[in-house]
C-alpha cells in the first residue's frame, strides 16, 4: 500500500513513482492510499490507478483527520464515468452514491457540502438566463454528465439573475403549469421581491409557495394577528447563568383568536413552539416537522431606498419525520419579522405538500 501520509505528493510525482513500481511489483499486488493536504487526493488516487495501482482506499465525503482522505463519492464517479473502469460495485450502484453520501452527514449531524463534486445540492445548478436557456437546449453545454447517473438531480436557482428561461425550467421541476397572465404575475412578484431583499437561490420552498399561490392553489392557512418576545438573562435555581426566551403569538385560525405562549432555546425557538401550539389542533402534520438550521444575513438598503436601516433576511431549513428538507426565506428590517415570515412559509409549504388544500 502506497500511502501519501502527509497528503503532500502531486498527481505527476505519484505517477512516475508507481510507473516505477510496477516495473517491479505487479499492479494488481499495489494500492494508493491518499491524504488531502494538497487537495490532491482524488487526482492522486486517480493518477495512481491510471499508472497502474488496482487498489483504492478512500472514505465517504473524503473524512480523515487534518484535511481528509481520498473522497469515494467523487473518486468512484471519475473510475467508472471517465476512466471506464470496473469496481466492487454492482451494477447501477453507483445512482446511490449522492444518497450515501447525504445519508451519512446527517448521521453525522452536519450539514452537507452543497458544493461537492457529483453529490452536492449545487453540483448541477444553473443560475443565469442564457445559462439556463442553454440547458433547456442541450444540457451538456454545462452538465459533465446527467445528474440522475449518480443519483444528484438538476437545480434551477432562481435569484437575482432570474430571467424567464430561469422561472419556466423552476416550474417544470416542480411539475407546476401557469398561464401566461399568472406566469407574468409570479415575474413580477420574484423581482419585486428581489428588491425588498428576498433571494430564492437558498429557499425553493418559497418560490414554490409563489408560484401555487399564483396558480391559486395556497389558501391562507392562518393569520398572525400580533407576536411579542421576551429574552431574560438570570441566574436559575442552581446559580448558573442562563438566558431564557419566552414568546407570545396570536393567530386568527378559522375564524376563532388562539394565543399561545411558551418557552424556548432563543427567540426563534420559543416562537416556532408557540405557533405550532397555537394551530396544531387545526393542522396536525405540523407536528413531523421541526426546523433544522438558521441562517441571518444583513443586507444595506435596496436601491432607490431612502432608509438608513439594513435589511435582514432570515433562511430557515426545516425537516419533516420522512427526512424531507426544505428552505424558506423571511425579509424585513426586523430579525424577529423576517424569522416569523421565513416560519410561516415553513408550515404553508408542509401542508401544500401533504395536500391539505
Amino acid at each position: 500500500m502506497l500511502c501519501d501520509t502527509n497528503g503532500g505528493t502531486l498527481p505527476h510525482e505519484v505517477d512516475a513513482i508507481v510507473r516505477e513500481l510496477t516495473q517491479h511489483i505487479p499492479g494488481d499486488r499495489l494500492g494508493i492510499h491518499a491524504h488531502n493536504d494538497t487537495e490532491n487526493a482524488v487526482a492522486n488516487s486517480l493518477a495512481a490507478v491510471r499508472a497502474g495501482v488496482r487498489q483504492v482506499q478512500g472514505t465517504i465525503n473524503g473524512l480523515g483527520e487534518r484535511c481528509g482522505n481520498a473522497n469515494m463519492c467523487s473518486l468512484i464517479p471519475s473510475l467508472v464515468l471517465k476512466m471506464g473502469f470496473e469496481t466492487g460495485l454492482k451494477p447501477n450502484a453507483i445512482q446511490e452514491i449522492t444518497g450515501l453520501s447525504r445519508l451519512l452527514d446527517g448521521r453525522l449531524d452536519r450539514a452537507p457540502n452543497r458544493h461537492a463534486a457529483y453529490v452536492g445540492a449545487a453540483a448541477f445548478s444553473h443560475k443565469g438566463g442564457l445559462h439556463v436557456s442553454a440547458i433547456a437546449k442541450d444540457p451538456r453545454t454545462y452538465e459533465h454528465i446527467p445528474p440522475e447517473i449518480v443519483g444528484n438531480k438538476r437545480h434551477i436557482v432562481i435569484s437575482d439573475q432570474a430571467g424567464r428561461s430561469n422561472i419556466l425550467a423552476r416550474l417544470e421541476e416542480t411539475e407546476i403549469e401557469l398561464e401566461e397572465d399568472a406566469l407574468r404575475r409570479l415575474l413580477e412578484t420574484v423581482k419585486e421581491r428581489e428588491f425588498q431583499g428576498y433571494a430564492y437561490d437558498g429557499a425553493e420552498a418559497s418560490f414554490e409557495l409563489l408560484a401555487r399561490t399564483a396558480k391559486g392553489e395556497v389558501p391562507n392557512y392562518f393569520d398572525i394577528s400580533r407576536f411579542r418576545v421576551m429574552d431574560e438573562r438570570r441566574h436559575n435555581a442552581v446559580g448558573n447563568l442562563i438566558t431564557e426566551s419566552e414568546a407570545t403569538v396570536q393567530v386568527e385560525l378559522k375564524g376563532t383568536q388562539i394565543m399561545r405562549v411558551a418557552m424556548g432555546n432563543g427567540p426563534v425557538n420559543a416562537l416556532d413552539t408557540a405557533l405550532r401550539e397555537a394551530v396544531l389542533q387545526i393542522y396536525p402534520d405540523l407536528a413531523g416537522m421541526q426546523l433544522v438550521d438558521y441562517k441571518v444575513r444583513i443586507l444595506p438598503p435596496p436601491k432607490g431606498s431612502t432608509g438608513t436601516d439594513a435589511v435582514t433576511r432570515v433562511t430557515i431549513e426545516s425537516e419533516d419525520e420522512d427526512g424531507l428538507r426544505w428552505s424558506t426565506v423571511g425579509v424585513s428590517a426586523n430579525i424577529i419579522d423576517a424569522s416569523v415570515i421565513a416560519l410561516y412559509d415553513a408550515y404553508a409549504y408542509k401542508l401544500v405538500r401533504d395536500g391539505i388544500l
